[in-house]
């Protein structure tokens, strides 16, 4: 008897914990106490294995406690065997399955295995989301211990609604979305653009067919269709006692693309047909407005941008995706759809609105500005409905602004590109000019002192040459063509050094102040291009603070470091994942105006008086910074207004990681340390070019030999009896460039010495070329400086042929 006690309030606990109610254990603790009573009361015999099958707990009754809709409850004990379970869970997953052995994946089977053991140790656990296969819909799932033993457990799982996706050419007419429908009156159907339908709902294949299960896809959607004399839509098949329809016809677009199929043969549409609700006798009219508060409930589910208009044009509906396609969201719409436009389209969108507003129902497009962001066209479809009431226009129109923002950044990108590529070709020639006059100007100055008539003319020319050579290492370095030196190095160093230098071209009347982060990382770059990067963004603010006022304000540098999980944070596009040295310089100038920030880094564009600029300032820190591996943004700050007080220009470095490899430098020379002459083939297209640095090597002591191509230098060494002890080339020449003749060269004399003189980057053309010890001068040089490199490669040479010599024996 006490064996049986103890079973009776395990059961009544365990009914507890399954329904939560003490009444229906209560009841269930008198009924069963009642039936153990008459059997204590009866002569003690010995019990029967039918007596003794009666003394075991009646477990119908826990089933019919916890028979619950929506939810599915099983109970199990420790060997985890299926107790008892309600017919949801018996229905959903069967009457031998018993957690946490259900007919689920593999994954499935092992999260609620960990699941079982938590609930066994911690007395309850939970699963958010438990996968089931074939689609079918997922649980979520709990487990509490409960008895009196705490030796069963009591299993409740619900099932978890899938989120509706936006992919409305997914939607299953023929399931609950398509029965939502029907209940509200609207018939669905989807069709291609030649109008065969692919799906129909049961709704509709019920009016169109008389059999809801009936396979219409394949047929013409219009063949169940039928119009009378006013123009009004009804079912074929209902005869004029059936109700009118009104057909809206969707466009089905893809929201990832915001783009109808290409082919015709995808192109479909979700054709609605919402019923008035009203024979042909009655009043129409109410039952059409009816008919308009069931599109607007569907139209506002919808992802596509859609508006509602009635015949004078006015707006009575947009849903939410309308409203954030005209940059309205929040605001909602104003009285008329030519309030979203520029001026300059009002007139032809009204036009249209008033056009298929009135007459028969017919749909278009037109291309109309948005006021929002009038540099870029829209297509806003229009079609006219009818049969709702005061609805006489349905407006269509996607969410671009993302799709408009990446063409902008795109676009932009491509114009930086080319007028980088445009620049660099121009300072390469251009380099060839300052060559030849720079060269000629030395090679003057030799016969003249200073004191004679023409020698203050000659330095004057030399120095407009030299200042024109600034300009266009210039535009090399903003389209990333110039000769960077990099280093490894803590920007703090390069700060420390310019700031002298910051301080005296800022003045009195401008505040200089400096914070250093701790723990920056280094950063590779070239310290002197640095240090002009630095200057330009100082001298930029410097000018747009004295623009302003009384020409008083604070200059701020900061470094900071930014940690890679930082970036992520930052939400940036083009900012990859990676730790950075950042360097922020900002001013109190007033800001730069919104319509300025797109050009900002564009070479020439200036907003300073003619005269005072040349707009080459921060296209040149652009260059630099995209050729040091960098990135480099400009943006305004503001005040708790939201009023832009200044500008801040912030650079992002990538932090180095490990030590640049050291390379053999040659020792500097001058022309009078190296006097042992020697044989150079000189090529080089440029007469200009040729000339001078013919001349400047014979003045050297140099035996010169000068060739105009690729080719004729070839020619020149392949000579019998030639020899010579340094090839000095141009890069770029017209049939054979300087590389491959060099190639052709080292095929038969492998130790040759190389010197190639270009205007380009020499990073780039050590890329590109990939020639083993050569050497680099970039132009435009002078003639004391071809001299000194020229003499230094021949030293470098030798005493490396010597060093080998001297190894060999």
């Amino acid at each position: 008897m006490t064996v049986l006690g103890a079973g009776l309030l395990a059961s009544a606990a365990i009914l507890y914990f399954a329904t939560g109610s003490w009444v229906v254990a209560l009841v269930f603790v008198l009924a069963v106490g009642l039936l153990l009573g008459g059997v204590f009361a009866l002569d003690r015999m010995p019990a029967t294995p039918a007596e003794n099958e009666a003394l075991v707990p009646d477990w119908t009754v826990t089933v019919a406690a916890i028979e619950r809709a929506g939810e599915a409850i099983a109970i199990t004990d420790r060997a985890n065997r299926l107790v008892c379970a309600n017919s949801l869970f018996v229905e959903s997953f069967g009457a031998t399955a018993a957690p946490p052995a259900l007919p689920v994946e593999r994954d499935g089977i092992e999260a609620l295995t960990r699941l079982a053991r938590e609930a066994w140790r911690d007395g309850e656990a939970a699963l958010d989301k438990l996968a089931m296969p074939d689609g079918e819909a997922d649980w979520q799932v709990s487990a509490t211990r409960a008895g009196r033993g705490e030796d069963h457990l009591v299993w409740r799982l619900r099932p978890v609604q899938r989120a509706a996706g936006t992919d409305i050419d997914a939607l299953d007419l023929g399931g609950a979305f398509g029965q939502m429908l029907s209940r509200a009156g609207i018939e669905t159907a989807i069709t291609t653009a030649d109008g065969v339908i692919r799906a129909v709902s049961a709704g509709f294949a019920e009016r169109a067919a008389g059999d809801e299960s009936a396979a219409l896809a394949g047929q013409d959607f219009v063949s169940f269709l039928r119009t009378d004399e006013r123009d009004r839509i009804f079912f074929a098949r209902e005869g004029r006692g059936g109700t009118p329809q009104t057909l809206v016809d969707v466009p089905l677009v893809d929201p990832a693309t915001r783009a109808a199929p290409a082919g015709p043969d995808e192109a479909k549409s979700l054709m609605l047909l919402i019923d008035s609700g009203v024979g042909i006798g009655s009043g129409f009219d109410g039952a059409a407005q009816a008919g308009a508060a069931q599109l607007d409930a569907l139209l506002g589910q919808l992802p596509l941008g859609l508006a509602m208009t009635d015949r004078d044009g006015r707006f009575l509906f947009g849903n939410e995706a309308f409203l954030r396609a005209v940059g309205r969201e929040g605001r909602g719409l104003p009285a008329f759809p030519t309030d979203l436009v520029v001026r300059e389209d009002k007139a032809a969108l009204s036009d249209a609105v008033r056009r298929h507003g009135r007459g028969p129902a017919t749909s278009g497009d037109v291309a109309v500005r948005l006021a929002n962001s009038p540099e870029e066209p829209v297509s806003l479809g229009l079609a006219g409905v009818r049969g709702l009431g005061e609805g006489a226009v349905l407006l269509s129109l996607t969410d671009s602004s993302e799709e408009n923002q990446l063409k902008r950044q795109v676009a932009q990108a491509t114009k930086m590109q080319a007028v980088g590529q445009l620049a660099g070709g121009v300072a390469h020639d251009f380099n060839n000019v300052l060559t030849a006059i720079i060269g000629t100007c030395d090679l003057m100055l030799l016969r003249h002192i200073p004191g004679d008539s023409d020698y203050d003319d000659i330095q004057q020319i030399r120095a407009n040459s030299n200042r024109a050579a600034s300009l266009t290492r210039q535009l090399l370095a903003f389209s990333r063509q110039q000769t960077l030196r990099p280093e490894v190095l803590q920007l703090p160093d390069v700060v420390s050094e310019v700031s002298p230098l910051i301080k005296r071209l800022l003045g009195e009347k401008i505040a200089y102040y400096v914070q250093h982060d701790r723990n920056l990382g280094p950063v590779r770059a070239d310290p002197q291009q640095l240090e002009q990067v630095i200057m330009n963004l100082a001298v930029n603010a410097r000018d747009a603070i004295q623009s302003r006022g009384n020409g008083t304000g604070r200059i701020s540098l900061y470094t900071r470091h930014l940690h890679a999980t930082e970036v992520v944070q930052l939400g940036s596009e083009v900012l990859p994942a990676a730790d950075y040295t950042v360097l922020i310089v900002q001013d109190t100038g007033g800001g730069i105006p919104p319509h300025v920030l797109p050009k900002l880094f564009e070479p020439f564009f200036t907003t300073k008086e003619q005269g005072k600029g040349t707009g080459l300032g921060l296209s040149t820190a652009y260059g630099i910074v995209k050729q040091s591996g960098g990135f480099i943004f400009a943006d305004n700050v503001t005040d708790r207004e939201g009023r832009p007080t200044g500008a801040r220009f912030t650079v992002y470095f990538p932090v180095h990681r490990g030590e640049m490899p050291k390379k053999r430098e040659a020792r500097p020379l001058v022309s009078s340390e190296w006097s042992a002459g020697g044989k150079v083939l000189l090529v080089e297209d440029e007469d200009m070019v040729r000339a001078v640095a013919e001349r400047a090597l014979a003045r050297a002591g140099y035996e010169v030999t000068a060739c105009s191509g690729g080719e004729e230098g070839l020619a020149a060494i392949a000579e019998p009896g030639a020899s010579f002890d340094l090839v000095v080339s141009d890069v770029v020449m017209p049939g054979m460039d300087g590389p491959a003749m060099v190639r052709a060269i080292r095929a038969r004399h492998p130790q040759m010495p190389v010197l190639f003189m270009s205007g380009y980057a020499e990073e780039q053309l050590r890329r590109d070329i990939d020639i083993p010890d050569m050497h680099f001068i970039a132009k435009p040089f002078s003639v004391a400086s071809i001299g000194d490199k020229v003499g230094a490669v021949l030293r470098q040479a030798r005493s490396e042929r010597a060093e080998a010599e001297a190894a060999a024996r």
